[in-house]
């Protein structure tokens, strides 16, 4: 029993060290894990530093048989709090990164997430529930005859080498994402600059993954409520005998605010063939209001994104086609330009060219469309956007070197998945590679949050974006030297790395 008893205080130990270490060591990451978890902004950024040093302080307790029962109650009420965190927002719908392990292992919450931590929770009772007179073998007994002073400098080597090791574990998972990451770009670099060797064929794009529940399955139920404290279910949408559409959107996403002018039209001049239903969240005062602007029928309140996360759209805007059988009649759209051809499939309309919109007027609807690719070499839009103390920023200031704009959503899915590897690529960026710009939407804080080093201004209303033809996030375009756009938008993670590689051709394309 006191060998089982040790060996318990040994592996709960060894899993707060590395856990306190990770945390500490991606200090933006720890607070937007709570911010993800429910935490206030407020309180985020000192409860992601508090969690990890009662880690660390736990494990300590843990070692010395004198302190062990203690550590076996921190053990549990820490564990005890995990498990209740993942709990409510897995009941809610909501699966936040757990941030477990920092930047050694993170990933979104779960079943297993909650199972780990429940396993580790039953280890801590049985350390309690033994007694504080029995917590097992101690850890420095074969010390013998050695002085107090003696004993506690062992414990402190041992406890040195616990962070020695994690640290080595958390180097080694840092420098393996760092060479993923170089070897993608050097094949970018090399591709860009000298094209595909002859008599090479382009490579096959892989096959496009599943996005959204599978086409033909049974669409989730739910139950919501309108502006006006009407409740709303899909059986009741799909009762007209006609395609549902359900639109994913937040008042705080910049793509989705832009995209509301459309959606009112949609529902005036669609309305014969198809019904859409705009699946929002937030304050009733904050969507009824955006609703009256724009004239919009049908807006159902999340309480958080609940309905949005069981039809697995993890970002805004996302929309997916119910049918009247009620099953998934369409793929998830995401972005603003994925459902505007969406919808005009669904209607029988031509699908929508792509926008480059130069200007964009009050209400945030575009002018007449035009192809990308002849705007290219086209002097790039002015920008000037407060930054994240409130000054004033201009692309001008980066006149004179290839710039790279990101167009950002901190409460963005795809944004949050790519955030390590912008962060990478900050840390060791290619020779050649252009400035970074991020033109994000959302608070200071939560821009803050994200732990990104590079420029960030912001743009609530997306007209930046629009200015430069983006029409959603993560998208990014390049600017050069002269000032000149010298891309395409790219859009989602993937073409955004490959554009922060560098402008090679650059002058092949201007």
């Amino acid at each position: 029993m006191d060998l089982f008893l040790l060996a318990a205080r040994l592996v709960l130990a060894a899993v707060f060290v590395v856990s306190g270490l990770g945390k500490l060591a991606d200090r933006p990451g720890s607070r937007q894990a709570m911010i993800g978890f429910g935490v206030p902004q407020l309180f985020a950024a000192p409860a992601g530093i508090l969690l990890p040093l009662a880690e660390l302080a736990t494990a300590i307790l843990l070692i010395p048989l004198a302190t062990a029962w203690w550590g076996g109650i921190a053990s549990l009420i820490l564990l005890l709090l995990f498990v209740a965190g993942i709990s409510v927002n897995l009941a809610r719908g909501r699966t936040p990164d757990c941030h477990c392990f920092g930047q050694i292992h993170s990933e979104p919450i779960g079943w297993p997430t909650l199972a780990r931590n429940g396993v580790l929770a039953l280890i801590a009772a049985f350390i309690v529930v033994s007694g504080s007179d029995n917590a097992g073998t101690s850890a420095v007994g074969w010390m013998g005859d050695r002085t107090g002073m003696e004993e506690v400098g062992i414990v402190f080597g041992v406890i040195v080498a616990l962070l020695i090791v994690a640290e080595a574990w958390f180097l080694l998972h840092l420098m393996q994402q760092n060479g993923r990451l170089l070897t993608r770009l050097e094949v970018m670099e090399e591709i860009f600059a000298n094209g595909l060797p002859d008599g090479a064929a382009v490579p096959a794009a892989p096959p496009a993954p599943v996005v959204g529940l599978p086409v033909g399955s049974q669409a989730p139920a739910f139950t919501l409520s309108g502006l006006h404290g009407e409740t709303m279910t899909l059986d009741a949408l799909r009762a007209a005998g006609k395609p549902t559409l359900l639109i994913f959107s937040d008042p705080g996403c910049g793509p989705c605010n832009a995209l509301l002018p459309d959606i009112g039209k949609w529902q005036r001049e669609d309305g014969a063939k198809l019904n859409i239903a705009l699946v929002s969240r937030g304050s009733v005062d904050a969507n009824r209001a955006k609703s009256a602007e724009h004239g919009l029928t049908q807006v159902l309140l999340q309480k958080d994104r609940e309905v949005a996360q069981s039809y697995l759209s993890n970002g805004t805007p996302g929309a997916v086609v119910v049918q009247p059988d009620g099953t998934i009649g369409s793929s998830l759209a995401q972005g603003a330009e994925q459902i505007r051809n969406l919808v005009a499939r669904t209607v029988g309309r031509q699908p929508v060219i792509p926008v480059a919109a130069a200007n964009s007027n009050r209400n945030g609807s575009a002018p007449r469309p035009t192809p990308p690719a002849s705007r290219i070499g086209n002097d790039a839009p002015a920008v000037t956007l407060p930054d994240l103390d409130g000054k004033d920023f201009s692309l001008e200031q980066f006149r004179g070197k290839d710039t790279l704009l990101l167009f950002w959503n901190p409460g963005c899915g795809f944004c949050q998945r790519m955030a390590n590897d912008l962060k990478e690529w900050e840390n060791n960026p290619p020779n050649g590679s252009p400035k970074l710009l991020i033109v994000s939407t959302g608070t200071p804080e939560a821009n803050k949050a994200m732990g990104l080093r590079s420029t960030t201004v912001l743009d609530q209303g997306f007209t930046t974006g629009r200015a430069f033809g983006a029409s959603g996030t993560p998208s990014a375009v390049l600017v050069d030297a002269r000032g000149k756009i010298a891309s395409e938008v790219g859009v989602g993670a993937p073409a955004v790395l490959a554009l922060a590689a560098g402008p090679a051709d650059a002058g092949k394309r201007g």
